[in-house]
């Protein structure tokens, strides 16, 4: 953020692999599920392990089916996955699966803690890619619609990110100007180009791969972090950022009443506040993630 942006006025974040870890959530249950099945249903190790990866496998890359309940279409998969020798294993796996899946997605309290916090200073809204019943039952299941001004789902709508109409509807909802938001997510070519399409202040990259640099050809986010919990610091300096902003301002509006040898009282900069300036974090696992946010 250098000193000519706009002042922050609403932060907009993703869901999943931002604020919750939906991909390690999902291979960290599935892994548990096979070892249910090798401990009590007297499955091989290989058997075990290949039908949890399956199953894992075909819901990432079909989530939901329109044409039956979640419920339905789940037991489905592991009912394919397990195959005629176990499929009657099915729905007791699936529902350990789901009981399971948002244990491990539950959001930390110290999370929640920090969105109540920036609650009381911006507008906060939660914009997030997939199927319109995936993504609010993780919404409703993980108790989400309290702490967001707004939340926007792209199965819902006739767009999604990167179009920068679905920040712009966000924009029209929460009475913000692009160019007073920040957003906040994991994937550069949906989150980070999706925002600087839309003309918003500034983007931050959430990157958990540490072996992944940025490209020539990716989106170019304004701060990169190696995980959300990260931001309470970098917020606190882009505020710090824009009270020193206020600061000069003043000074300088002083500065054309006062004489040059007169005792006008302006702000000390310090050497620590001059480096909030320079924009420099960490590139701290699935950064330009293909996987779509509604598994």
């Amino acid at each position: 953020m250098n000193q000519n942006q706009a002042e922050i006025k609403c932060i907009l974040f993703d869901l999943d692999n931002t604020l919750i870890e939906t991909r390690k959530a999902d291979t960290r249950v599935c892994e548990k599920i096979a070892n249910e099945l090798r401990v009590k249903f007297n499955v091989t190790h290989d058997e075990a392990n290949s039908i949890s990866s399956s199953f894992l496998s075909n819901f990432r890359k079909c989530p939901e089916n329109t044409l039956m309940s979640l419920d339905k279409w789940r037991t489905y998969l592991w009912s394919q996955a397990l195959g005629d020798k176990y499929q009657q294993y099915a729905k007791s796996l699936y529902q350990n699966w789901l009981y399971q899946r948002y244990q491990n997605l539950a959001m930390p309290d110290e999370l929640k803690s920090l969105l109540e916090t920036l609650r009381m200073k911006f507008r906060i809204a939660l914009i997030t890619n997939g199927t319109s019943a995936c993504q609010w039952e993780k919404i409703e299941k993980l108790h989400l619609k309290d702490c967001f001004d707004l939340i926007l789902v792209s199965g819902d709508l006739s767009y999604e990110k990167p179009d920068k109409h679905i920040f712009f509807q966000a924009c029209e909802l929460l009475n913000v100007k692009p160019k007073n938001c920040l957003m906040v997510g994991d994937k550069l070519e949906t989150d980070i180009q999706g925002g600087f399409d839309a003309g918003l202040s500034a983007t931050v990259w959430i990157s958990r791969n540490t072996h992944y640099y940025l490209t020539e050809t990716d989106p170019k986010p304004d701060y990169i972090l190696s995980n959300i919990m990260e931001f309470k610091y970098l917020i606190a300096n882009l505020l710090d950022m824009e009270n020193m902003r206020d600061a000069a301002k003043k000074l300088q509006d002083c500065s054309l009443y006062c004489d040059e040898d007169s005792a006008c009282a302006g702000p000390s900069f310090s050497d620590h506040h001059k480096r909030m300036f320079s924009n420099v974090f960490t590139l701290d696992e699935d950064s330009n993630s293909n996987a779509s946010d509604g598994s």
